[in-house]
């Protein structure tokens, strides 16, 4: 996650779209990718993503076992859950795939670290209090690192990657319903650059 500053968290409704999707965010400089499991296409807008080269391609809204074991059957790369249980957790660790399980609350947190976690979504990240909220969730947790996902804008992405914690921000503003792939992949580029 350390490979681009920004992961575009991708809703996809056709599954053609994805690979020339990927291509464009890609071209543009974001390799890291999370297609979540809001749609019927996303199995397959995973398979196709992973043939772009130089693509890593992840699931996100993973919330059961049972989406689990699909997108483990999909190849995927590491997985993104919008909050943390010991039911989806373990068999997940168990696989080795890399897992970025969402958190809120100090709670959260702290049944990470007792399942052995240390890097968590933070979600959703702004009306969870935004960054004040996560500055004051990460002090007492300073083994973490953290991916705020959920409010976060092209123009909001600098300060939240300033907080050294942030090993990364997740952004819908890179693929926004209707662009071109020339407009995804000018726009990725844009976000690529904001790294420190």
């Amino acid at each position: 996650m350390r490979t681009a500053p920004v992961i575009p968290v991708l809703v996809i409704d056709d599954a053609a779209q994805a690979r020339p999707l990927a291509e464009a965010l890609v071209k543009g400089g974001l390799r890291v990718l999370e297609v979540t499991m809001r749609t019927a296409a996303a199995l397959d807008a995973i398979r196709e993503m992973k043939q772009v080269e130089g693509a890593i391609v992840g699931a996100g809204t993973v919330v059961n076992p049972d989406q689990f074991r699909q997108v483990m059957d999909a190849d995927v790369e590491f997985i993104v859950s919008p909050g943390l249980t010991e039911t989806l957790a373990e068999p997940i660790l168990e696989s080795g795939v890399p897992f970025l399980p969402g958190i809120a609350t100090a709670g959260d947190i702290m049944r990470g670290l007792d399942l052995g976690l240390t890097h968590f979504k933070f979600f959703p990240a702004e009306t969870s209090g935004g960054l004040k909220a996560l500055k004051a969730l990460a002090a007492p947790f300073y083994q973490c690192k953290f991916c705020p996902t959920g409010g976060i804008s092209a123009q909001t992405a600098p300060e939240w990657l300033a907080f050294d914690p942030i090993l990364c921000v997740g952004g819908s503003w890179v693929t926004p319903k209707g662009a071109s792939f020339e407009q995804v992949e000018a726009l990725a580029r844009e976000a690529a650059g904001l790294g420190r």
